[in-house]
């Protein structure tokens, strides 16, 4: 018994499925960051080691010899392009939110820190009533360093993560009473100075509130740079961390810092999103690597397929061996007519009279659900054509249980098995991952099995059929 099955190779190297750079968190990735380099300072700090320089050096000539020219921007022609068109977005989309209407007066740099801290893993929607009872109650560092510890964590109540009101009120402290009121204005400074303000922090505070040229990078600034250079690699690592932040440094507009990475982060947060990013609307599509990738492979599979798949729909069977098919059609008969012209085309002269319908199978690929109808048509006493054509073989059954095919697949595979006399009724795995002892069929029996019918019409029915 030997099912023929046709081969989907040339697929992989058109329509393999992008994979996604970046998850969801505004300020999570940030945070943790934070946390990170607070921990491996004190570390530092608390063991001097006289080898540091030496202990660096092979990560940073590792990081120059992994990045490629097409992850960075080209020229600065590149680079004033994106801040004019992000910048000229913002002014017109921007959110109108509370603690941006204060930036550019006195006390701007209490209200980014505040704001920037509370928005650290919380949504924007939830921190507007918590930041404006906050600075209701203490508009002032002076204010807030005089509050208690119990008074800080009653109106913090339900925001969670404590220790970030904590940690904001010891900062307001340590300006009142170390640092003579007055509030650091560099990102080197604020980050050395107050608890709990790490890399991020520091970056925004310094560019929003004091106008300072440095760049910052949050879950939303990371998602945006890595789809703008189509950089796949984690970019939680430190490496892949280390280059973000340098192009962040290398794209802030010096004239308007602060507004520049505000806009970088709504940009991540309203358009460029973890799912389903919103590309139409976006003002720097036209310099997104990642944009111009998908465009790319969507037009060699319009020039390779009949239709215009979503990307997110094809490779679903990608390398992988299955058997002969065609897509649904509105009637059992033209079903029949059509199956059995493709049989043929792969077979030869078949009889039709032997076709007949087994069963059928639904699978879920990812997130698209299918259904296949299965045939089987027995050649009994009949020898099946030696020749056939490039990208199809025939397997015994031996062999399909040791070739790569999919589960969907298998499935097929044992809706056959069941329709057939003295198969064991075994369980699911029994029947996929063994023969079945009984008796075997005569010489020359051959199943052609066709599957493949959705309920409702799909891009990746139409894929399929097109391989063939």
């Amino acid at each position: 018994m030997t099912p023929l099955v046709s081969r989907l190779s040339r697929l992989w190297a058109i329509m393999r499925k992008p994979r996604a750079a970046v998850g969801s968190g505004h300020r999570r990735q940030a945070a943790s960051q934070e946390r990170r380099q607070k921990h491996a300072k004190s570390n530092s700090q608390a063991k001097p080691s006289a080898c540091d320089g030496l202990a660096r050096q092979p990560e940073e000539v590792v990081l120059q010899a992994s990045v490629s020219p097409y992850h960075l921007f080209r020229d600065i022609a590149e680079v004033t392009a994106f801040r004019r068109s992000l910048l000229s977005w913002y002014d017109q989309e921007k959110r109108d939110l509370p603690w941006r209407r204060r930036v550019g007066r006195r006390g701007a740099g209490t209200v980014v820190w505040v704001s920037e801290v509370m928005l650290q893993q919380t949504q924007v929607a939830t921190v507007i009533n918590y930041y404006t009872g906050w600075m209701q109650k203490w508009p002032t560092l002076q204010d807030l360093a005089s509050a208690s510890l119990e008074e800080v964590n009653q109106l913090w109540a339900g925001l969670g993560y404590y220790s970030r009101g904590r940690r904001l009120q010891e900062g307001a402290r340590k300006v009142v009473e170390e640092l003579g009121g007055h509030m650091p204005r560099t990102a080197e400074t604020l980050q050395q100075l107050l608890p709990g303000v790490g890399r991020y922090t520091a970056g925004a505070i310094a560019s929003i509130a004091f106008g300072q040229a440095t760049g910052v990078v949050d879950g939303n600034v990371a998602r945006v740079l890595c789809r703008v250079r189509a950089i796949g690699a984690d970019p939680s690592s430190t490496l892949v961390s280390q280059r973000l932040w340098g192009l962040a440094q290398q794209l802030v507009d010096p004239a308007r810092p602060g507004d520049f990475n505000q806009a970088a982060m709504e940009l991540g947060a309203t358009v460029c999103t973890p799912q389903r990013p919103l590309c139409s609307q976006c003002p720097v599509q036209s310099l997104c690597r990642a944009r111009q990738r998908v465009e790319r492979e969507q037009l060699l599979a319009s020039r390779s397929l009949s239709g215009n798949p979503d990307v997110e729909e094809c490779g679903l069977l990608a390398g992988l061996w299955e058997f002969p098919s065609v897509t649904w059609e509105p009637s059992e008969q033209l079903q029949r007519k059509a199956l059995l012209q493709e049989l043929q085309r792969w077979a030869g002269p078949l009889p039709a009279t032997r076709l007949r319908h087994l069963g059928e199978v639904v699978h879920t690929f990812s997130h698209i659900k299918l259904t296949y109808q299965v045939y089987g048509l027995a050649l009994e006493g009949q020898t099946p054509v030696t020749t056939v054509p490039a990208g199809a073989r025939w397997l015994t059954q031996e062999e399909f249980h040791t070739a790569a095919v999919s589960t969907a697949m298998k499935k097929v595979f044992r809706v056959y098995q069941g329709q057939q006399p003295g198969t064991c009724k075994g369980s699911k795995r029994s029947q996929v991952s063994s023969p079945c002892s009984r008796k075997k069929p005569c010489m020359g029996q051959q199943v052609l099995d066709n599957f493949f019918r959705p309920h409702i019409s799909t891009d990746a029915s139409n894929l399929n059929s097109a391989a063939q």
